[in-house]
């Protein structure tokens, strides 16, 4: 299977890296990027073909459209019809697969991904979509060069990939701010900066991994820490108090509207 990415930034090489660790062959793998030092890198990095255009690229069976959403549109009206036996991957936040299909000249078979930033280091989590035109093999196809950076989930309504967005594409960024709100914590529980720095990151790391590990709901493996009179259970009525959990659905309920609101807006061009 012949892959190709137009646009080589961050996310691509790491699902580039991704793919090439899970087997698949660089001879088998291109990307059409403008900057020329970045084609250098990919091309030192990765041993993958590079062209600046993207004429050799468009002929894969799986072509993924990783560039920044704000530049999709001119990027694929600039574009020759596809066959329709290649199956496209967007992987640009925000931008519907309609209207990936329109600015294609009526392609059919597009699946959109909503991946997240631990994909850079191989633990991401996407979710996809994909519009009736597209095959299970197709399908596969998609599901297959994403699962090189992390786990996927599947969605039957194009809506829910706002709903993705505000849970694991923005959750880094909630997780990111715990750390900095517990950082802060032991800072003011007299801990050196480094200190601080290394109980807050290994705390959530090492919850989520046994979290992970372990299999139990979430709720369960509070209680297990939550012994009845002792310090986490103040802990935790200090944090329910002061509206944690109303705090985190306001958070994805205000990033989900956003999300829409921004598939409308670049949707209309």
């Amino acid at each position: 299977m012949k892959i190709g990415f137009i646009g080589g930034g961050n996310m691509a090489g790491a699902m580039i890296g991704g793919m090439l660790k899970r087997g698949y062959d660089a001879k088998d793998i291109g990307a059409a990027e403008p900057n020329a030092d970045r084609r250098t890198y990919l091309a030192d990095q990765f041993g993958i073909f590079l062209e600046a255009g993207a004429s050799t690229v468009l002929a894969s069976d799986l072509l993924i459209l990783a560039v920044k959403p704000q530049v999709l549109h001119a990027v694929l009206a600039s574009l020759p019809k596809l066959a329709e036996t290649t199956c496209v991957l967007s992987i640009a936040a925000g931008v519907r697969a309609g209207d990936i299909g329109r600015w294609l000249q009526g392609h059919g078979a597009v699946v959109r991904a909503m991946p997240n930033t631990p994909a850079l280091i191989g633990a991401g989590i996407a979710g996809l979509y994909a519009l009736p035109g597209v095959s299970a093999e197709q399908k596969a196809r998609a599901e297959r060069a994403l699962k090189a950076v992390g786990q996927v989930i599947w969605v039957a309504d194009e809506a829910m990939i706002d709903a993705v967005t505000a849970i694991s594409g923005s959750g880094p960024a909630y997780v990111f701010l715990f750390i900095e709100a517990l950082e802060a914590a032991a800072l003011e529980l007299g801990f050196t900066a480094a200190a601080a720095r290394t109980l807050a990151l290994h705390t959530v790391y090492g919850s989520a991994a046994l979290a992970l590990q372990d299999g139990a709901e979430p709720v369960a493996l509070r209680a297990r820490v939550t012994s009845k009179g002792g310090t986490t259970e103040r802990g935790i009525a200090a944090l329910e108090a002061h509206g944690l959990r109303q705090a985190v659905l306001a958070a994805a309920r205000a990033a989900a509207e956003r999300a829409k609101e921004l598939g409308a807006l670049l949707g209309a061009e």
